[in-house]
C-alpha cells in the first residue's frame, strides 16, 4: 500500500513515546506520514529530577511550555514531523489525576465539551485523510481523566469525519480505530526480567493489578525492534517525566517497566487485516497462537 497515513491522539507530552513510540518511528522510517494530536501540556505532571523541579506545577505554571520543547525533542528522534495539540497550544489544560483538584479547573480537558473537542480534531483527519487512528481504549488504559477522554473524543471525530452533515471540510472515513494495550503475559515477563536483573527502579511483587488486558484482545502486534533506540533517545527528551536506564524507565511512581521494541494494539472499527508472522515471547512478542496483524494498515487496499 502507497501513501500511508497514520494518526495519532494522545493526552500529554511523553504519552506518544511510552506506549507508541517504537510502532511511529517505524512508520516513519518506512515513508508513512505519522501525524500526532497532543490534548494538552501536560501542565500537571510530576517533575522527576531536582535540577528541574523549578517546572512543577506547584511553583509556577512553566511546566506546559517546557514540556512543549521536549516533546519536539522527542518527535524529532522519532522522525515524526507533523505534530500538532489539539486546537491549538494551551487550548485544553491537563486535568491531572482523577479526582483531584485540577479535574475541577476550567478549561481542563476532562471539563472539555465532547463535540467542541471532537470538531477540532475532525478538522485534523479530514486535512490529513489517516487511513488507521490510534488512541487509548474505553478506561485511558489505566484512567487518567485525559486518556478517558482522549479516547472519547477520537471516537467520536472517528464518526463525525464520515458525515457530510458535519461541517469542517471535506468528509473522510478513516478505516480502522485501534486501542493501546498492554497483553498481560507481557507484562509479567518483562518484571520477571526486571526481578533478574536487579535493575535500581521498584519492581511489585506482583503485577496483577497493574494496567493490562487479556491475551486474547490483542488483534495487533507490531514488531519494531530495529526503532527501540530511537525511542530510548525519545524517551530522554522527556527528562522531566522520564527517569531512563535502558533497557528499562520509570515514571514518578519510581515502578520499573521495560522499554519495548514490541507494541500492541487492539482493533475497536474497520476490518482486520490477515495475520502476520508474530512475535516469539523471548523477543517480546504475545507468542501463540499467531494470529494477530502484524501491520495497522493489514487488509487495507
Amino acid at each position: 500500500m502507497t501513501d500511508r497515513r497514520l494518526l495519532l491522539v494522545h493526552a500529554h507530552p511523553d504519552d506518544e513515546t511510552i506506549g507508541t513510540g517504537a510502532t511511529m518511528a517505524k512508520y516513519a522510517a518506512e515513508g508513512a506520514h505519522v501525524t500526532l494530536v497532543t490534548c494538552t501540556l501536560g501542565e500537571e505532571g510530576e517533575v522527576i529530577p531536582p535540577e528541574l523541579a523549578h517546572h512543577a506545577a506547584d511553583r509556577d505554571d512553566t511546566l506546559g511550555p517546557y514540556r512543549i520543547g521536549e516533546l519536539a525533542a522527542a518527535c524529532k528522534a522519532l522522525g515524526v514531523t507533523d505534530h500538532r495539540f489539539l486546537g491549538g497550544a494551551g487550548r485544553w489544560r491537563d486535568s491531572g489525576m482523577m479526582g483531584g483538584a485540577a479535574n475541577d479547573r476550567p478549561g481542563c480537558f476532562w471539563r472539555a465539551g465532547l463535540d467542541e473537542a471532537a470538531a477540532e480534531l475532525v478538522k485534523v483527519i479530514r486535512e490529513v485523510r489517516p487511513q488507521v487512528l490510534v488512541t487509548y481504549d474505553e478506561n485511558g488504559f489505566y484512567g487518567h481523566p485525559d486518556h478517558i477522554q482522549a479516547h472519547r473524543v477520537s471516537r467520536r471525530a472517528f464518526e463525525l469525519a464520515a458525515d457530510p452533515g458535519h461541517p469542517g471540510g471535506r468528509p473522510w472515513r478513516v478505516a480502522k480505530f485501534y486501542c493501546t494495550a498492554m497483553p498481560r503475559s507481557v507484562l509479567r515477563r518483562t518484571a520477571e526480567t526486571m526481578r533478574e536483573t536487579l535493575v535500581d527502579f521498584w519492581v511489585p511483587d506482583s503485577v496483577e493489578d497493574l494496567p493490562a488486558c487479556p491475551d486474547a484482545d490483542v488483534t495487533t502486534e507490531i514488531d519494531a525492534r530495529p526503532y527501540v533506540e530511537a525511542k530510548i533517545d525519545a524517551m530522554r527528551a522527556h527528562a522531566t517525566q522520564i527517569a531512563v536506564d535502558a533497557p528499562w524507565f520509570a515514571l514518578s511512581n519510581n515502578i520499573g517497566q521495560q522499554i519495548l521494541g514490541v507494541e500492541h494494539y487492539i482493533l475497536r472499527a474497520g476490518v482486520p487485516g490477515p495475520p502476520g508472522l508474530g512475535v516469539p515471547p523471548e523477543a517480546g512478542g504475545i507468542g501463540e497462537p499467531y494470529n494477530r496483524e502484524s501491520d495497522l494498515f493489514a487488509g487495507i487496499g
